[in-house]
């Protein structure tokens, strides 16, 4: 199925909602193969980011961590 969508001035598009049901997600991963792009959801951040309420780490390490965590399950899935 293949849908045409608009870029904006400011290199945006809106991902319609039957595609957006099936990622399933609010944050993706796009990867560049040549002229085609992959988009694939990212499930975790949000989850990855709670395990680290009960301790303070400042929001930027936090971020680090949770995105080298997302990478590395990227990693064993591919």
């Amino acid at each position: 199925m293949a849908i045409t969508a608009t870029i904006t001035s400011k290199g945006q598009i809106t991902i319609p909602a039957k595609f957006r049901t099936i990622l399933k997600s609010k944050s993706v991963e796009i990867e560049s193969d040549g002229q085609v792009l992959i988009l694939r959801p990212v499930r975790k951040v949000g989850g990855a980011l709670s395990k680290y309420s009960n301790e303070y780490i400042p929001i930027k390490k936090a971020r680090e961590k949770v995105w080298e965590e997302v990478v590395h399950e990227r990693n064993r899935n591919s």
